[in-house]
């Protein structure tokens, strides 16, 4: 095995998710084909520059796009999901966060220059302009031992707290057995950017305890109003401490040079990239 390559225990659960090859000419061996993948997420460079051990480019980037568009990848960080909730191995503490990746100029050619096409392209795509340049926002739950739970993708400028319950609501973790998938944390911890009524109304209705600290601005309106300004949320500062969870997960992805940086053109690919490099960290801790 050589280096940024799977393990032949990653190797033993990812192989049953890989689509089986259909009728035709024998095509490149899947082990191959998939190290040439994670080859090019963790070291970031293009597709055309992969090692030729890994066959040819085309051949490794076509299969790429069609598992993403197939969503294997993704399909396969919900059953290793499964399997550890199965043995009692997540934590249902978990934590909400999102960090802004930088895209390179690669891409930015979602679309032609000029008109409404190009403008619905980089919508779509979750490419969105900031002072900085083109960037997306990776929206991010994980458990608490800091593996990702569910991933949301969206423009660099959307603000974190109007994602927040589209990202719990992708929290699906199927049983391996009979039963329903787990979609309910236990507790759910933020940073202040979370703070808001809708939210923690949302939380109390799906029967999810929260920490998350108030803002300046709302404390001070709620004292302003006095008696109907109402109770000041439950705020516990130990269970807060944990929150660096999350901080260290994003670390540990933005290890994937191919995730830091995105070089991809369509958020489906970034995605399926950002799937890869979750179950990875998934499989090197089950």
């Amino acid at each position: 095995m050589r280096r940024h390559e799977l393990t032949d225990a990653e190797w033993e659960l990812l192989a049953p998710l890989i689509p089986s090859a259909g009728r035709g000419r024998p095509r490149v061996e899947d082990r191959r084909v998939i190290n040439g993948m994670v080859y090019k997420i963790r070291t970031g460079i293009s597709w055309r520059d992969l090692p030729e051990r890994y066959g040819p480019w085309k051949t490794v980037y076509t299969r790429f796009r069609r598992y993403a568009i197939d969503g294997v990848f993704a399909r396969a960080l919900q059953q290793i999901q499964a399997r550890a909730d199965a043995a009692g191995d997540i934590d249902w503490l978990v934590q909400i966060d999102s960090t802004i990746v930088r895209a390179h100029q690669h891409a930015a050619a979602t679309g032609r220059k000029g008109g409404s096409a190009g403008r619905t392209n980089r919508n779509d795509h979750a490419l969105g302009r900031s002072r900085g340049g083109l960037t997306t926002k990776i929206h991010l739950a994980c458990d608490g031992r800091g593996r990702p739970l569910a991933i949301l993708l969206t423009p660099g400028q959307r603000h974190d707290s109007s994602c927040a319950r589209p990202l719990l609501e992708r929290i699906h973790v199927p049983r391996t057995g009979v039963g329903r998938p787990r979609c309910r944390p236990d507790h759910v911890i933020a940073d202040k950017a979370y703070s808001s009524r809708g939210f923690r109304a949302y939380l109390r209705k799906r029967g999810i305890a929260c920490t998350i600290p108030e803002k300046n601005d709302q404390k001070r309106h709620r004292r302003n109003r006095g008696r109907r300004g109402g109770r000041p949320p439950a705020f516990d500062r130990q269970t807060y401490r944990q929150r660096n969870i999350v901080e260290r997960c994003f670390n540990r992805l933005k290890g994937f040079r191919g995730v830091a940086t995105r070089y991809d053109k369509t958020a489906t690919s970034y995605e399926a990239a950002v799937s890869l490099a979750s179950f990875l960290l998934w499989a090197r801790s089950v």
